[in-house]
This record gives structure tokens, sequence and C-alpha cells, in this order.
């Protein structure tokens, strides 16, 4: 397994040109570079961060076009998953703007979905949960999901926790953009220190709306 020694900054031009060229021949052409210059670094940085957020996943750069009008068929940005928990953990995605950070929870079965609003209804875990997005909103990250434009069926619309109740999934990230420190091996703990102030959402949402 190679060491991380961090995100080159020509992961960014790669994504700034794929833009500009999203078609098979470019990318055939171009595909040596998106190993050394994504994948392999974004690798080596999962396995780093494994023993403390989980085995990790790189999304796979292929675009589904089957159903999508946008016959595209590579993805503009590299996404990638590190979680204990199917469905449920910490994200990072590289594009042509930068680095984002993010952690939560994107799928929902039924059965998830009503466990979720349950613990957002009752009071002692749904104000947890309160706590726990205020400091997250506190620390700069954006609070994310799929959502109702209303309070579910069968919850007080007055209810105090109203918001918390239309989220159908629930995450937070942070767009980091460029920093100078992601072209280094000292990226690794910048990504952890941001993980780790997602774990307390991470957590909740892993006790309480996991699969």
């Amino acid at each position: 397994m190679t060491t991380f020694q961090g995100i080159p900054p020509e992961a960014f031009s790669f994504y700034a040109e794929l833009e500009e060229n999203n078609n098979r021949q470019w990318w055939q052409e171009h595909k040596d570079s998106y190993t050394s210059l994504v994948r392999d670094p974004v690798t080596a940085l999962l396995a780093e961060l494994a023993p403390r957020f989980g085995p990790g996943k790189l999304f796979r750069p292929n675009r589904d076009i089957r159903f999508s009008e946008d016959k595209s068929p590579y993805k503009t940005a590299q996404g990638a998953f590190a979680s204990t928990l199917e469905g449920v953990g910490y994200y990072l995605r590289i594009s042509a703007d930068g680095l984002l950070v993010g952690g939560g929870y994107h799928s929902h079965t039924p059965a998830q979905l009503a466990r979720y609003r349950n613990s957002v209804d009752a009071a002692a875990t749904g104000e947890a949960l309160r706590q726990i997005v205020d400091g997250v909103a506190a620390a700069g990250f954006t609070l994310d999901g799929e959502k109702l434009k209303t309070v579910p069926r069968g919850f007080d619309r007055d209810h105090p926790r109203s918001d918390l109740l239309q989220y159908k999934s629930l995450s937070a990230g942070l767009e980091l953009g460029r920093p100078d420190w992601l072209a280094t091996p000292a990226a690794a703990q910048e990504i952890s220190t941001r993980w780790e102030r997602l774990r307390p959402l991470v957590e909740w949402v892993g006790r309480h709306a996991a699969p």
C-alpha cells in the first residue's frame, strides 16, 4: 500500500479539463493521470484514516446514464466514503473547486426513516440531535439532506424540532477549496480533525437511523 503523500494540485486541473472534455476519448488519453493524481492518493488517504473512521470506499468514476438526460459518461468529481455502518459515515469529494468533507447518511428505507423521526420526536434524543446540529453549524458546516417542504404527517406542525423532522436524510458538509496542506501528508490529519467534528452527528445517526 502506498503511503499517503497528499492530493496533488494537478487533481483539480484534471477535473477542470474533464468538465470541458467529458468524453471517452479524452478519458482514455488521460486515464493514467486519473490514476496517479486522484485514485491512488485518495485510496492511500482512506487507508490511513480507516483505523479511526472505518474502511474506505472510492466511488467509481463512471456515471450511470441509463435514466439521465445528461449522457456525459464521467463524474466531474471523485467521491469517497468511510464507514463502519452501511450508508452512515464520513465523506469527501475532490473536484475542480477543491475539497469538500462531510458526514451523515444519505440512503433511507421506510423503517430507517421511521426510527429517525421517532428519535427526533422524543425529547431526550431529539434535543441531543439539536445540540449536535447547532455545534456542527457553529464549526462552519452546512446541514444538508433530502427534506420535505412541511412537517411529515402524524407530527404537530408546531413541533419544537419541526425543521429536523422534515429531513429524510441528514448530513453536514464543509467546502474547503484548495488549501496548501492538501498537497502534503498533513492533509490526513486536517481531514481527520474535521471528520472528528462530525463524529457526534454520525454516531447519533448510527444509533437512531442506521439501516
